[in-house]
C-alpha cells in the first residue's frame, strides 16, 4: 500500500529523457476547455437566453492570421442549452472583451455605452486641447473650480451631519 504513495520515483543513471517520443499536434487543433460565459447571450435560432456565468464545454482554437500587439486571439465554439445551435465568439484583447461571431447576439449592456461615451468625450477634449494652449488652460481652470465646488459641498454636508448628531445626542 505504501509504495503507491511515493512522491519520488527511481530514475536509472542511464535514463535519457530526449529518447521519449513526443506526440506531434497540428497547429490548428481545437482543444476542449470548460469555461463560463463572460456575457449574456441570446440564441439566434430558438431565442433562449444564456446568462453570464453559465458553464460550457467549449472548443477553443487559435484564430489564424489575427493577433493584437503579439497577443493571440482565440475563438470559442459552444452550443445552446435548448436547441444545440452552435455559437462562436472570439477574444478582443484591444478592448479586453469578447465578440460574438455567429449563432447568437450579445445582450445590451448600458454600462458599455456609458463607458464608450466617456471615452469619446475625453478623446474630443484632448484633441481640442492639442493645438490650443488657452483652451487647455481654460479646461484645467474649469476642472479645479468643479473640484473646489465639490469639496465645498462635501464640507457643508459634513457640518450639517455634525449639527444633527449633536441634536440627537
Amino acid at each position: 500500500m505504501g509504495e503507491r504513495k511515493v512522491l519520488n520515483k527511481y530514475i536509472p543513471p542511464d535514463f535519457d529523457p530526449s529518447a521519449i517520443p513526443r506526440k506531434k499536434r497540428p497547429k490548428d487543433q481545437q482543444i476542449v476547455v470548460r469555461m463560463m460565459l463572460p456575457m449574456s447571450i441570446r440564441c439566434n435560432t430558438c431565442g433562449n437566453y444564456l446568462y453570464k456565468g453559465t458553464k460550457f464545454n467549449c472548443r477553443k482554437e487559435d484564430v489564424e492570421g489575427e493577433d493584437y500587439l503579439g497577443i493571440r486571439i482565440f475563438r470559442f465554439y459552444f452550443k445552446c442549452t435548448a436547441c444545440s445551435n452552435e455559437m462562436a465568439m472570439k477574444t478582443d484583447p484591444q478592448n479586453a472583451d469578447y465578440i460574438m461571431e455567429a449563432g447568437g447576439t450579445r445582450n445590451f449592456e448600458p454600462w458599455r455605452d456609458k463607458d464608450k461615451a466617456k471615452a469619446e468625450i475625453k478623446a474630443e477634449r484632448e484633441a481640442e486641447e492639442m493645438g490650443d494652449a488657452m483652451k487647455a488652460l481654460e479646461n484645467r481652470t474649469q476642472d479645479s473650480k468643479n473640484e473646489m465646488d465639490i469639496l465645498a459641498a462635501l464640507d457643508e454636508m459634513k457640518a450639517l451631519a455634525d449639527r444633527h448628531s449633536t441634536v440627537t445626542d
